[in-house]
């Protein structure tokens, strides 16, 4: 509201708030303002009287939403008699949620939709419904290995159908806060022009107990993401029961969205409660009633509700026992499609922030009594005949009798050229087309020369990390005329502990405000520098945001066409053991780029200690199958490493893989790259020092320069010549030994050699011991098994027997032996 209408009311209520603030004290009143700036009345936020038009034909789009609604069921029913399982309630429950979206909203051309996973089968009808997906790739849900459809939006699965995985709760509406702000990135920056994008993101009340559910909300509002819809199905159940059976989850999250910045949305009360919710009584009490307790009015009798809801109300009396059951059981607006294209309407036409829709319906709605509103729903995997036969009858759906009595339930289809079939065809191409669909329409990037990654190559006498060392060539690498815009630079905060700072003022640092203010080192070359076009992502202490911001701009090759090539560089002790699961979603979203797990290694973090010593980074990276886990020790392997990965994800066959390299902080003299070794160092190991073979040191990352001393000890006070390898990719090794015919890769590299093998790493030993299988001769594996110290390197390698004394000591028992 712009215009005080009241003047003389605003000024009393003033009145009073101060009179509170002298009386009580500030925090009283500010106490007062948040429950009010935090909560509205328990009511749709777009009345009845206030509904815009509705653009559809409703008796077409209901008879649709049947034929979804049946189908869906039957899916699962029909694969549960192998055992299979799936669940029906979801989608029962959220049905007019995405039918008002397929037909009215979801633009094919620029929108993205974060479907919910659980509610899968209800997608996959109406798949089948347009003619995309057949009957016997319906029949075969859960069946992949015979080519059906997987149990989740899993793009990996399902490369051409959906965009996103979204089951593993939490996940998606985090990823698609930073998809929204990503795609703002991509039209700020001149890429493309997204402003007609939408992210529309469909979520369970339950979902949002899940910490990532919330994590990013004070993001969205703060950079203004008015291309973001929530649209939380508050049907007041879980997985096992009530939300919140002794509070009310809607109120609750409507204060944490709207004090988070959200515009909110109501979407409660279907039509039939008009007139009930002219009393205000009524109206208080809807909104002091907990959850659980209303759940049990959903599933209630008549006069059950009227004794335990309505007592005393005048207004009830103008109704029986069953128009209160049937309107409280099931009068909701997310089961109205023009409640639900109001709510639609509203929160696309809003500007300057972010809306969530908080939509009430009855989970299992329409599957009858035995399942709607009831705890077990969600386990409930099948319907028998006689609800299947309620169903087609409440459903109006044309079916026989003897086609039910069959031992499974048929799919139904009104035929290609039916009514119902045009309509949904017409409404997609007046949207598009299809969705759920994934394409991936980009020509391959034109690879970089030479010239990047010389300056590597050559080596350097002057210590330097290679932490410092892939910030160089990547700073190299943005210069190009060709990809450099296309790098997508992403910190969590630390990016002077990486050397990044020189990246400031050049690239400047992503911001849709632009800087507002004087920065304090605005006169040091190195100045920290916001922009509206910036190439940095600086995500404050967040790994976690961090990791949706890599997905987004991983995946935009396909969500896109338009390929960014992300790096995200952070603590590697922070990374797969904090936030892994959302690497396997990356996966599972055909992500590609570059994670840098910088300040590896349990020992090379001085003084640190435990919380900071990544020994095991790499052992959980090498379980993930898209994942290319490297552990380089010299810069020219980065070098060599970033090179091969431009052109396995961005080149003429690109693949869908992404990057794991561990980079350290000691620094230390870089060597030239010798000629020859760079298939070894994508292969995983080559001999960089000879020194007469009679044992061989398999080191990684930096553990090769404590092999390379162990080596000189050896030779200078024991007369005992040793051959140290480098290897780049314990991982790789291993995946190539266990995929071919033939005689594996490292077999050939040992060929001709003799003398035990000491394998080495500032890893645990269960790293190294990757390849243990392959190697037919002595083998010794040192590590860093246990938990980090606090110390300086040397002392702590000496504890857990990997510096260059303890390893001398392990090839002299080796060799002895």
């Amino acid at each position: 509201m712009e215009t005080d209408l009241d003047p003389q009311e605003t000024a009393e209520w003033l009145e009073s708030l101060e009179a509170v603030r002298r009386a009580a004290g500030p925090d009283r009143a500010d106490f007062l303002l948040r429950k009010l700036a935090t909560s509205t009345r328990y009511l749709n936020t777009v009345p009845t009287a206030e509904e815009p038009p509705y653009p559809g034909d409703l008796g077409l789009e209901e008879r649709i939403a049947a034929y979804d609604r049946w189908n869906a069921a039957v899916m699962v029913s029909r694969g549960s008699k192998l055992g299979l399982g799936g669940h029906l309630a979801t989608y029962a429950s959220a049905a007019w949620l995405y039918e008002v979206g397929f037909n009215h909203f979801f633009h094919a051309g620029h929108d993205q939709v974060y479907f919910q996973g659980h509610a899968s089968p209800g997608i996959y009808a109406r798949a089948f419904l347009e003619g995309r997906l057949s009957e016997a790739q319906l029949d075969l849900f859960r069946r992949e290995t015979a080519g059906g459809l997987p149990s989740y939006p899993h793009p990996r699965a399902m490369p051409d159908f959906w965009q996103f995985p979204t089951v593993s709760m939490g996940i998606g509406p985090l990823n698609a806060v930073y998809q929204a702000r990503f795609n703002r990135y991509l039209h700020n920056r001149g890429i493309k022009d997204t402003s007609d994008s939408h992210v529309w993101v469909f979520l369970g009340d339950g979902e949002m107990d899940e910490p990532e559910s919330t994590a990013a909300l004070t993001l969205a509002a703060r950079e203004g993401l008015d291309n973001l819809t929530f649209v939380i199905n508050c049907n007041l159940q879980r997985l096992d029961g009530p939300v919140r059976g002794n509070t009310r989850i809607v109120q609750e999250l409507e204060g944490v969205f709207r004090g988070s910045g959200w515009n909110v949305v109501k979407a409660l009360w279907g039509w039939e409660w008009d007139d009930l919710l002219r009393s205000d009584e009524l109206v208080a009490r809807l909104g002091e009633v907990p959850d659980g307790q209303f759940q049990t009015f959903a599933a209630s009798t008549g006069d059950y509700i009227r004794s335990h809801l309505f007592e005393g109300l005048d207004i009830a009396r103008a109704y029986s026992d069953e128009d209160l059951r049937r309107i409280v059981a099931g009068s909701r607006a997310g089961h109205e499609p023009r409640k639900v294209y109001a709510a639609y309407r509203q929160a696309r036409d809003h500007r300057g922030g972010p809306t969530v829709i908080l939509v009430q319906t009855v989970k299992g709605w329409t599957l009858g009594s035995g399942v709607e509103a009831r705890n077990a729903n969600h386990q409930m995997k099948k319907l028998t005949q006689d609800e299947f036969r309620a169903m087609r009858d409440r459903l109006g759906l044309p079916v026989s009798d003897a086609a039910l009595s069959e031992e499974l339930p048929p799919f139904l289809h009104p035929g290609p050229d039916s009514p119902e079939a045009r309509y949904v065809a017409e409404r997609r191409r007046a949207l598009g087309g299809p969705i759920p669909r994934r394409t991936v329409s980009h020509h391959p990037l034109a690879l970089p020369g030479d010239r990047p990654f010389s300056r590597l190559e050559a080596g350097s006498a002057q210590p330097i990390a290679t932490t410092m060392a892939f910030v160089r060539l990547v700073k190299d690498l943005m210069r190009e005329p060709e990809t450099g815009r296309r790098w997508v630079p992403i910190v969590p905060d630390e990016a002077r502990t990486f050397g990044m700072e020189s990246l400031f003022p050049t690239a400047k640092i992503y911001s849709p405000l632009g800087q507002r203010y004087e920065s304090v080192d605005r006169e040091l070359m190195l100045a920290y520098k916001e922009a509206t076009d910036g190439q940095m992502l600086i995500e404050g202490i967040t790994e976690a945001g961090s990791m949706a911001s890599f997905t987004a701009a991983a995946s935009s090759y396909a969500t896109h066409g338009e390929p960014m090539i992300p790096f995200y560089i952070f603590y590697a002790m922070f990374g797969w053991q904090r936030t892994g699961d959302q690497m396997w979603a990356l996966a599972d979203q055909l992500g590609r780029g570059f994670l840098v797990g910088a300040t590896a290694g349990r020992t090379t973090m001085t003084g640190e200690g435990l919380q900071h010593a990544d020994g095991h980074s790499q052992l959980l990276a090498s379980a993930n199958p898209a994942c290319l886990a490297y552990d380089p020790a010299f810069a020219y392997e980065v070098a060599t490493i970033v090179r091969n990965g431009l052109e396995r994800m961005y080149g003429p066959a690109a693949e869908d893989v992404f990057y794991y390299m561990t980079v350290y902080n000691e620094p230390l003299p870089q060597p030239a790259m010798p000629e020859g070794v760079a298939e070894g160092i994508i292969k995983g190991m080559y001999r960089f020092s000879a020194g007469g073979g009679q044992a061989h040191l398999l080191a990684s990352g930096t553990a090769i320069h404590w092999a390379l001393e162990a080596q000189r000890l050896l030779q200078e006070e024991y007369g005992v010549g040793v051959d140290v390898w480098s290897v780049t990719s314990w991982s790789e090794l291993r995946r190539e030994a266990m995929a071919t015919t033939g005689v594996p890769y490292l077999q050939q590299a040992l060929a001709g050699t003799e003398g035990p093998v000491i394998a080495v790493s500032d890893w645990m030993r269960a790293v190294p011991d990757q390849i243990r299988p392959w190697i037919d001769r002595p083998w010794t594996s040192l590590g860093t098994d246990g938990f980090g110290l606090s110390d300086t390197r040397e002392a702590v390698r000496r504890h857990f027997g990997v510096d260059p004394q303890s390893i001398a000591e392990a090839v002299l028992k080796a060799v002895g032996g």
